[in-house]
Order: structure tokens, then C-alpha cells, then sequence
């Protein structure tokens, strides 16, 4: 396969004019004047990586915590028509059994992937967590940081924890981080951390931040918190919530601004409610309201979101991000989060062939996941 006369967004994230050559699998081929017998002519599109998103707990009626192995079939085959050819099943604050045959359906689901998008591992966000900023998570199930517990599950399902999500300021946070970040990224979420609890936690290992702004306290001029904590120290990259109404347009801008364009990553937090009508949804056991794409408890906070990252990224460019920062925190970014920098998140030969072809308008023309033609809407 062959897809000719696009503007590619190259391995360094700059557009170029090139041909892309596919076998099997993988790219076998970048450059002008590519020939085949599969030939695909794109002029006046761009092509994009494949989106890659860490953070997502379902879609069309799934949710990873269903641990229901058509559940995460039917995700799949959603998310690869949105461009996302890779993507991290996320479970909730729930009870430890219901976390392990999660975790059991997600590794089986690995082992025989159902059509789409690649599963690339399992976010565990919670529940090792505030319960004084658990947001949507289930209250009765959070706990301090467990670190046996954690280990055994990490053991016992293969090592597909790609992520984990911990409270610092909780009693064990600073065991768990020092043993856990030698098998996982482990971030910051639901917490009431301050900015030097947020610091000590970076040095003992913590790298990544679980939707920034939220579910945390807000950053002032005498409180840096871990928002402050994190422009600080270029470590530490860090999730948003692109659609608009978690993180107002303004705050975006100036955090792009800020941690530049290795450091931010776009998730869509989405639930089971996203790509579904308007209605009554649930989320980690909770029953969650739909209004006009908006995801929220009886109480009013927000649960998630109904996004995907390609909308997403229209968002941000729309709110006048680069198109090019956009895309790399949507593609190589978050790839490099849970350490799959090396076969997927960038167009670049030996790479898997996971490529988003967009028009002006940024509308998916065409979808490849793994070399295969997944959305084709020429």
C-alpha cells in the first residue's frame, strides 16, 4: 500500500511532502515518488500519526470495568474509526475483585486482539486515591497505597499495567512509588497534594500528572500546588481534558504554552456515555446525567467526558494551538508515557502502520491501523 501526494507530519513532527510506503504490518518506506500496486492518492490531505490515548475508561455503551471481553471489542472497533489506533482501557475506584477480572478480560483481549484498535495496556487510576478529591470515583473503595496488592496484580495479569495513579499524600504513597515506578509510570490524581508533596513525589519517582486541573486543588499565587509543582520541573509531563469544557480555552493555551510540546498530553477520560445520545449513563457504579455532551453526578461534578482525541485535537487548533504541538500530544506523547515510543506514536520507517490521513478541515479521509484500511471516508 502506498499512500501518495499528502504533507506527512515526519518522525521530528514537521510537515514534509512524502510518500508512505506500508507492508504488513509496518512502514517499509518514506519518501517522494513511492510506487505500488496499492495506490492511494491523498493531495490536499496530511497525515498523522495514529492517535494513542492513555486515559479512557469506555464508549458506545463499554466500559473496562464491565471486564466484558465484547465491551472492549466494541471500544475497539469505535475508537479505530476515530482515528485512535491505540489506547489504554482504564479502570475506576472500584472494589479489588472487580479491578482484577478487569484486568483479566483487558490481558485475554491482548492476547487475542479483537479488530481495531491495538490495546496497549491498562491505566489504573484508581484507588489509591483522596477521598477528599475522589471526583466520580466510588468513596466506599478508595484506600491508601497498597504496594503488595499492586505488585500482585501487576504479577498475576502479565504486567499490562502501563499506568498508575496514586494520592502522595496518603500513608505508603512513598513506598509504592519508589517499587512501582521500577514496573509502571506512576502519576498524581485525585489529590490534595501540595506543591512540596508534589515535589518530593517527583523526586521519588512520579513522572506524569492524571488530568491536570482536575480533581486537584488550583494553582494561586501562594499555592503553587502540584499544578505549580509540575510547570516547575520538566520532568514530569501532564494529562488534559481537551473538550472544551473540563479546561477553559484560555487555561490550555497558557499550559501548551508553558510545558511546551513534550510535556502535555491530550486524554480523553471518555465513558461509556461517549459516542451514545443523551441520556442517563453510569460511571465506577455511579449513575451519571448526559446533557448536551457534558457528563456529570447528580451533584454537578463533571464524570468523564464523551470526546474522543480527534475532536480533541480539531478543539485545540481550534482554540489556536499549533497543529503540530496538537497532533504530538496526541500521538507521540502519550506513546511515550507508557513506553511504546519505539513502535507506535510517530510516521517513521519500522514503526507500526498506524496513520490518520486529515483533510483541510481536519476530517478523517482515511484510517490504517496496523496496515490495515480501518475507516476509509474518501
Amino acid at each position: 500500500m502506498i499512500l501518495k501526494n499528502a504533507k506527512i507530519v515526519d518522525d521530528s513532527f514537521h510537515l514534509c511532502n512524502s510518500d508512505i510506503a506500508v507492508e504488513g504490518d509496518k512502514i517499509t518506506s518514506i519518501g517522494p515518488g513511492l510506487n505500488g500496486q496499492e495506490e492511494y492518492d491523498f493531495s490536499g490531505c496530511v497525515i498523522v500519526p495514529g492517535f494513542v490515548d492513555i486515559h479512557i475508561h469506555g464508549c458506545v455503551g463499554a466500559d473496562t470495568c464491565d471486564a466484558d471481553a465484547a465491551g472492549l471489542a466494541k471500544m475497539c472497533a469505535k475508537l479505530v474509526r476515530e482515528g485512535v489506533t491505540s489506547f489504554c482501557p482504564t479502570t475506576m475506584t472500584v472494589s479489588h475483585e472487580e479491578i482484577a477480572h478487569a484486568l483479566e478480560t483487558v490481558k485475554k483481549c491482548m492476547d487475542q486482539p479483537p479488530e481495531g484498535s491495538a490495546i496497549a495496556g491498562v491505566n489504573m487510576e484508581g484507588p489509591y486515591i483522596s477521598i477528599h478529591r475522589k471526583g466520580a470515583q466510588a468513596g466506599e473503595y478508595v484506600k491508601n497505597p497498597d504496594f503488595t496488592e499492586f505488585k500482585n496484580l501487576y504479577d498475576t495479569y502479565g504486567g499490562i499495567i502501563k499506568l498508575v495513579d496514586i494520592a502522595p499524600e496518603n500513608p505508603g504513597a512513598e513506598e509504592f512509588i519508589r517499587k512501582a515506578s521500577k514496573l509502571c509510570t506512576v502519576s498524581i490524581a485525585h489529590t490534595v497534594a501540595d506543591y512540596a508533596a508534589a515535589r518530593r513525589a517527583f523526586e521519588m519517582g512520579v513522572s506524569h500528572v492524571t488530568h491536570l486541573y482536575n480533581a486537584m486543588p488550583g494553582l494561586t499565587h501562594r499555592e503553587p500546588g502540584v499544578v505549580g509543582a509540575v510547570f516547575d520541573d520538566g520532568r514530569v509531563t501532564a494529562e488534559m481534558i481537551c473538550d472544551g469544557l473540563h479546561i477553559d480555552p484560555a487555561v490550555l493555551r497558557i499550559t501548551f504554552s508553558i510545558l511546551g510540546k513534550d510535556r502535555v498530553v491530550v486524554i480523553s477520560d471518555s465513558m461509556r456515555a461517549a459516542g451514545q445520545p443523551d441520556g442517563v449513563s453510569d460511571l465506577g457504579g455511579q449513575t451519571v446525567y448526559v446533557k448536551n455532551g457534558a457528563a456529570r453526578l447528580k451533584d454537578g461534578t463533571l464524570a468523564g467526558s464523551t470526546t474522543n482525541l480527534h475532536q480533541e485535537v480539531k478543539n485545540l487548533v481550534g482554540f489556536g494551538i499549533p497543529f503540530l504541538q496538537a497532533v504530538q500530544a496526541a500521538t507521540l506523547n502519550p506513546a511515550r508515557e507508557i513506553h511504546e515510543e519505539s513502535r507506535i506514536g510517530s510516521i517513521k520507517t519500522g514503526k507500526f502502520a498506524d496513520l490518520v490521513v486529515l483533510d483541510s478541515d481536519l476530517n478523517i479521509k482515511m484510517v490504517v491501523a496496523r496496515g490495515k484500511i480501518a475507516a476509509d471516508n474518501r
